[in-house]
């Protein structure tokens, strides 16, 4: 039968060091308790790497982009960043809290 427990130490000894929250991807500011891992270039589109995101953020690039338009985009946030609705964004929110959420209002097409 397995231990409950070991016998050197609890699992308090396996946590990880407390680290610096990453950055977000999109505005730059440091992510809160929740971390959202976005893909930059959808994977419908092929994309693999993932980078740290608040969910308010990447709730504004879903409703804002299409698919193809982040494809597009790629790792590139300086060209996100170009948009004025995104720019926009992005000083409303450096000013909240990073656990800050709300709705999102979506892109008239």
């Amino acid at each position: 039968m397995a231990r409950k427990h070991s016998k050197h130490g609890g699992w308090q000894d396996l946590q990880p060091e407390e680290e610096e929250a990453p950055a977000c991807w999109l505005c730059g500011r440091p992510t809160g308790a929740t971390i959202v891992w976005h893909h930059p270039v959808p994977k419908s589109r092929g994309g693999r790497d993932t980078v740290p995101m608040h969910p308010i953020c990447q709730k504004m690039l879903i409703t804002q982009f299409t698919n193809s338009e982040l494809q597009r985009h790629g790792m590139d946030v300086e060209g996100l960043l170009a948009d004025p609705a995104v720019r926009k964004f992005v000083d409303w929110v450096a000013k909240k809290d990073p656990d800050f959420n709300a709705t999102i209002a979506k892109k008239p097409r």
